[in-house]
């Protein structure tokens, strides 16, 4: 809306992330929730909290994002994207371990469609922080802010 060009030229490569990517829909939606979580953006998290469920991302995992705490329970491929993003968030980088890991799991365009998922939802989140952008009317914010 303040820049109709920018999120129209974004709109193509959120296209292709959300319903093309060779990362399946729970995993997409997990990374999603990840970015939201690090940004404290409560929007993007209420826009896609009921897509990972039905998508397959076990309710307690999600909580525990939330949390901002490690989830408990996860499958292999939840625990190896959780590192990568993690990592990534934290260290501005990943060990070679971690990037081992994903890269037997997911080769190396499953770690660029990871890694430009985080990308595309940390320039939403930054977007819709810095516009204030509100909850939809009676939703209450699932997030809290990270204390700083």
């Amino acid at each position: 809306m303040r820049s109709p060009e920018v999120m129209s030229r974004a709109r193509g490569l959120s296209d292709y992330l959300r319903y093309q990517s060779i990362l399946p829909g729970w995993l997409r939606e997990f990374v999603i929730l990840m970015t939201a979580r690090q940004w404290s953006q409560s929007y993007e998290w209420n826009a896609h909290y009921k897509l990972a469920v039905d998508e397959g991302l076990s309710a307690e995992v999600a909580r525990a994002i939330a949390e901002g705490r490690r989830p408990e329970g996860m499958v292999e491929e939840e625990a190896i994207l959780y590192d990568l993003c993690m990592e990534l968030q934290r260290n501005q980088g990943v060990s070679d371990a971690t990037y081992s890991r994903a890269l037997d799991r997911f080769g190396e365009q499953g770690i660029v469609e990871t890694v430009s998922l985080m990308g595309y939802y940390t320039m939403i989140s930054m977007v819709l922080n810095t516009a204030r952008t509100p909850l939809p009317a009676g939703v209450k914010p699932a997030l809290s802010p990270f204390p700083h």
